[in-house]
């Protein structure tokens, strides 16, 4: 056995376990579907900055808290860091083709889609792709691993007139749909 100590100080116990390699865990994750977002920010002279996301959780309502994982090293998380706000654009089920633009790195992706950027907003609205967004301010980052855990405290929604609210999916390496009934 060996001693660890938890994150609240105290001492517990548990068996040496090894970790599954990252491919292991990437294949178990695939099969778990999830929402699809983009979060967005812009750099402090204006630049903006986008990757899509799948990691995105609600944490709570009181204060209305949700999280993001971004890699270390993205610029997207540089320049969210550095201006301390960040929109998350929850993507709607015929935005697929976006979803792989802004996962593909592609440099200038903004050229290629419509976004507005509202001075209220807290990163570029991706109105045509988005079927609601979440603007929010940076309140707490835990490292973790390779990836940065953002917190966000939303402090606006909208809702663009998106010509599809079913919300896109991720799973099995593929992309779907639930219907809005």
């Amino acid at each position: 056995m060996t001693e660890s100590r938890v994150e609240d100080g105290t001492v517990g116990h548990s068996t040496t376990m090894t970790v599954v390699a990252p491919a292991e865990f990437r294949s178990l994750m695939s099969t778990f579907p999830t929402g699809v977002a983009i979060v967005t920010t812009s750099d402090l002279d204006g630049q903006p900055w986008g990757m899509t996301c799948s990691s995105v959780s609600s944490v709570a309502v009181d204060p209305p808290t949700l999280l993001v994982c971004l890699r270390e090293g993205s610029p997207t998380l540089a320049a969210m860091l550095r201006r301390s706000t960040f929109a998350v654009n929850l993507l709607h089920a015929r935005a697929g083709a976006t979803a792989d633009l802004f996962a593909s790195g592609t440099p200038h992706r903004f050229d290629l889609v419509r976004w507005s950027a509202d001075p209220e907003a807290a990163g570029p609205h991706l109105t045509d792709d988005a079927h609601a967004i979440a603007d929010c301010r940076v309140s707490r980052t835990v490292s973790v691993g390779d990836h940065t855990v953002v917190f966000g405290e939303v402090f606006r929604v909208a809702h663009p007139a998106a010509p599809d609210r079913s919300p896109l999916l991720y799973g099995m390496r593929k992309y779907a749909s639930w219907s809005v009934l």
